[in-house]
């Protein structure tokens, strides 16, 4: 999931401007489709055809296209908004419309923080293209040079002669003028920028606090039936027999059959499919349903004989090593202090808002969709392999999403959907309940480390050994997200490094969840690393600006996938510069007052840092800690660096805020615990989020500016909160956690 490369996009890019009915300019771009990320999977380059981002009506109207999924992040504002800045209109004379999955906009994804890197100065030149084609058109029609012309709020105008015309006014002669190049474009500078850096508030923000319909619970389709799919509560599973005919007799319902299906997690699985006329007689019918299961290999998986065969391994000779520098094991014989620790996360579902729904119409070989995706080209794909149709057949609306984590990475509920349509022959929507929805996702990975570090007699850490044990499905590489790459922090700043990776075989599919890997991996590292300030007896935050002094080992070439990096789809990198990550300590540590603060009894600040999708993150949480093991985290701080332009600072703090909170749910109350091949945990009585009145009174967030292209801001937020506040509770109370969620250690919230 590392960002987008726009690389060359000067020449893979080119405008088409075109005449509208009444007059008005269509502006167009012929894009080479950009490479997606780790879940969309190598899909063919579709075909280059015209991408319409800009409408100008012969009135002056200006609608924008949205091409990108929208789950919350607010891409559907930030990019409408990098065209708007370029072809210098008022934000709000602006409409924005989501666009359909076509290949007229390259890229539509959602997902690891690759909307801003992936379309920033893109969709720059889209503006920024249209906007010289207005200057042209009024430059052609004064008989003037268009160097002597500007623009402002939808207007071209001539100073010399005090003439204007507005945009509309000149779409039509626009639309006959020769395009131009891209590489040509003067771009604005940023001191001039009126939109992009402003807080905008998101183009649906009415509607949804209104109730409109937006997500795609909320389609409805002439004709059209509702669904449940069943499915095997042991992952793989399929059915034996189920009492369909009864079902077919009861209220409502018009259809009850067995679909075959397959194992596969993330596409079509066994189940029985129950249609009626409201959701809620298909869910009343689904509580009569009788079924059989052949529960397959997988309902022997179980979280405690997981937990048992890590610490047999753990003492074991560990698969070769995933990475290796100097001597680890002569420097920890020689080491003046030697800490040895194990670390442990647990299995977590994505617990986004809106249950997984879709609608689906299959008729005359046309498969018509609205959903919500956050991988739509992965959709049709897989929509088309299994239902044996081309994928020019399928048209796919997409609908705005309430939250994903990462779970709308994959297309199930889509695919049953079609599935399900082509066989009743009418449109249908498929809802999930929450406990399909917690019985049934791709789950965030377990995983278990086992580390020992030494440190010199100056305190400094001069060897570093992690047993790193992950899962596997076909017993060759780590199933997806559960790796653990050769560059992860601290390889690289440290001079004797080893990482040795173990898998446990195991059924339960697994999937990216919000900064895969780095969300738990930022727990281990972060607090064992505050383990080593403490026993060096230095200030935790001096400690890690030490290690990010260098020098840096040189980085030898990333193993193949099979020595255990194997569907990491994380963000760390060998490359990412120490420089930025000292600044958003520092940058931290001055607006906490770390080490300033005389603060009560009970009550202690902890740091991290993280690096994660392209961004620099540290992070200051303030906890107070009771005699009863209540936890209050009363503040925290964020720092963060992702580059020289912040497309829209309302969002990029609710994204910050945002990513604190969902952190905070994973460290107190997350988790899933499989027994017999299943999820125990069904609805949020037994998997709690954060509540409002135990979230943090303050998050305060401070974006450190950096001469560097912008990078995205979904993810790395996310990672560091979990081990600040750990390590918080270790100087407050003396208990050091070395296992999540901190509710299996007696503690819950104040």
């Amino acid at each position: 999931m590392s960002p987008v490369s726009l690389v060359n996009a000067d020449r893979r890019t080119f405008l088409k401007i075109s005449a509208l009915a009444g007059g008005g300019l269509m502006v167009a771009a012929y894009i080479e489709p950009l490479t997606g990320f780790a879940q969309q999977g190598r899909q063919p380059a579709p075909p280059l055809e015209p991408n319409a981002f800009v409408t100008i009506a012969s009135d002056g109207k200006v609608t924008l296209v949205g091409k990108n999924p929208e789950i919350g992040q607010g891409v559907k504002t930030s990019l409408p908004m990098i065209i708007a800045e370029e072809l210098d209109v008022d934000w709000d004379t602006v409409t924005v419309v989501q666009g359909d999955l076509d290949a007229k906009y390259g890229q539509q994804s959602a997902g690891g923080s690759t909307a801003t890197p992936g379309n920033y100065d893109l969709m720059r030149r889209v503006g920024a293209g249209a906007r010289h084609m207005l200057v042209a058109a009024a430059a052609a029609t004064w008989n003037v040079p268009a160097a002597e012309l500007t623009t402002a709020s939808g207007r071209v105008m001539h100073a010399a002669s005090g003439r204007s015309l507005g945009y509309g006014e000149l779409a039509a002669k626009a639309a006959a003028l020769p395009a131009p190049d891209p590489a040509s474009l003067t771009l604005k500078d940023p001191k001039t920028f009126k939109i992009i850096g402003q807080r905008i508030r998101s183009v649906d923000l009415d509607a949804i606090v209104t109730g409109k319909p937006l997500y795609g619970i909320d389609v409805t389709v002439p004709g059209m039936l509702f669904a449940v799919y069943q499915r095997c509560p042991v992952f793989g599973g399929k059915v034996a027999t189920a009492n369909v005919d009864h079902l077919k007799t009861l209220p409502g319902v018009k259809h009850a059959f067995v679909v075959e299906g397959g194992t596969v997690g993330n596409g079509l699985l066994s189940g029985v499919a129950i249609v009626a006329d409201s959701w809620w007689q298909a869910e009343t019918a689904r509580r009569q349903l009788k079924v059989t299961w052949n529960e397959g290999a997988a309902a022997t998986d179980s979280t405690a004989s997981f937990d048992k065969r890590a610490l047999e391994l753990a003492p074991q000779p560990p698969m070769p090593a995933t990475r290796a520098d100097g001597d680890a094991e002569g420097a920890l014989g020689s080491a003046a202090t030697v800490l040895e620790a194990a670390y442990a996360y647990p299995f977590l579902n994505h617990a986004q808002i809106e249950p997984m729904s879709a609608t689906a119409h299959v008729k005359d070989g046309q498969i018509e969709i609205w959903a919500g995706s956050q991988t739509p080209g992965s959709a049709r794909t897989l929509v088309a392999q299994t239902l044996g149709v081309d994928p020019s057949a399928i048209t796919l609306h997409l609908t705005r999403m309430g939250g994903s984590f990462g779970r709308r990475l994959y297309n199930d509920h889509i695919v049953e959907a079609a599935r399900i349509s082509k066989e009743i022959g009418a449109p249908v929507q498929v809802r999930w309940t929450r406990e399909d929805d917690m019985g049934h996702d791709l789950f965030r990975p377990a995983g278990f480390h086992f580390i020992k570090a030494g440190l010199d007699a100056s305190g400094k850490v001069v060897a570093w050994r992690n047993h790193f044990i992950t899962f596997t499905a076909d017993g060759e590489r780590a199933t997806a997200s559960s790796g653990m790459g050769a560059s992860e922090f601290p390889a690289r700043f440290i001079p004797n490094y080893a990482l040795h990776t173990s898998m446990i075989p195991f059924g339960v599919p697994t999937g990216a969840m919000r900064a895969p890997g780095s969300n738990a991996i930022a727990f281990v590292t972060q607090s064992f690393i505050d383990e080593l300030a403490h026993a060096a007896k230095k200030d935790p935050l001096q400690f890690r600006l030490d290690m990010l002094a260098g020098p840096l080992v040189v980085p030898p070439p990333e193993p193949a996938p099979a020595a255990g990096r194997g569907g990491r789809g994380g963000g760390q990198g060998a490359g990412w510069d120490p420089a930025r990550m000292r600044g958003v300590l520092e940058l931290v540590r001055e607006k906490s007052g770390w080490g300033k603060q005389t603060l009560p009894k009970g009550t202690a600040m902890g740091v991290a840092f993280h690096y994660s999708h392209s961004g620099y993150f540290a992070e200051v949480a303030e906890v107070s800690v009771d005699a009863s093991k209540r936890v209050k985290v009363n503040k925290v701080w964020v720092a963060g660096d992702i580059g020289r332009q912040i497309v829209n600072p309302l969002k990029a703090e609710a994204q910050v805020q945002g990513s604190v909170i969902d952190g905070l749910s994973h460290l107190m109350s997350f988790e899933i615990t499989i027994e017999g091949g299943r999820a125990l945990q069904t609805n949020f009585d037994q998997y709690t989020p954060m509540r409002m009145r135990n979230a943090p009174r303050h998050i305060e967030t401070h974006f450190l500016t950096s001469d560097n292209n912008p990078t995205g801001l979904g993810e790395p937020a996310l990672p560091p909160i979990l081990p600040a506040v750990c390590n918080a509770i270790f100087t407050a109370t003396g208990t050091r956690v070395r296992s999540l969620p901190l509710s299996k250690h007696g503690f819950r919230w104040a």
